[in-house]
């Protein structure tokens, strides 16, 4: 049981889910505008789940920002998003404080510049009291360059101790990832039509459940999360049993 969320929360719902935000640069294509303007949205729609997800006692919410990938987009877009990082962080933050949301960083903030790894610093300083919710927010992340740095720890790790390859167990790795500590995600979705991971948790999305939609993410309401969690709701998971 995650020490976050509502005390009546319903067992048969999911104690974390993350969401793959994805389509708004096709979202603005649509309606004629450069992508940029669908990041801006897609800010608003973030915005509104994390006020759900609090008003209904979801403990985590994990959302994917920004890969690893994205630096290599063009570099407008890149400052752009930077921009509004850097707005959430600072206008946000209050609110984060005074609805109990704890922020915690997935990925690698030293990739970032300097303006934008402070104001994530001042975030994540400001909201380490917070246990009504977790909030994940996965930037600058790559899940096959966490698992590689992960190797990487854990060897270096062990090197010290003088433990040997075959003594190295499950949680020894898994202390090594940006998750450490925090379970691994029930439900998974994505939104805009793909159907896939695209690099996101991969290690920890061993048994989640996935759920794809076809709504753009500017375009994803509370009501679209709901639903996905209903159709949660009407799985059986196995975990590899019968």
């Amino acid at each position: 049981m995650s020490e976050y969320g509502a005390i009546n929360y319903p067992e048969n719902m999911p104690s974390h889910v993350a969401v793959i935000m994805d389509g708004n640069g096709r979202w603005a294509k649509k309606r004629g505008m450069p992508r940029t303007f669908g990041h801006k949205a897609g800010v608003e729609s973030v915005r509104r789940l994390v006020k759900h997800c609090g008003d209904i006692g979801l403990p985590i919410l994990t959302v994917y920002a920004f890969s690893t990938e994205n630096f290599k987009r063009p570099k407008d877009e890149v400052g752009t998003l930077m921009n509004l990082l850097c707005d959430f962080m600072a206008r946000d933050v209050d609110t984060l404080v005074k609805n109990g949301v704890r922020l915690r960083i997935l990925g690698n903030i030293n990739a970032f510049p300097e303006r934008v790894a402070s104001q994530i610093s001042n975030a994540l300083d400001k909201t380490s009291q917070g246990r009504k919710m977790l909030l994940n927010i996965a930037l600058a992340y790559g899940a096959r360059d966490e698992i590689l740095q992960a190797v990487r720890n854990v060897c270096a790790e062990a090197l010290a101790q003088g433990i040997e390859p075959s003594q190295i167990n499950a949680d020894m790795f898994e202390s090594c990832l940006y998750t450490a500590g925090i379970p691994d995600p029930d439900l998974i979705i994505r939104t805009s039509g793909e159907e896939r991971l695209s690099n996101f948790l991969l290690y920890q999305a061993a048994y989640s459940e996935l759920y794809f939609t076809d709504v753009a993410w500017p375009d994803f309401t509370p009501e679209h999360f709901d639903q996905a969690l209903e159709e949660y709701k009407n799985r059986v998971r196995r975990f590899g049993g019968i």
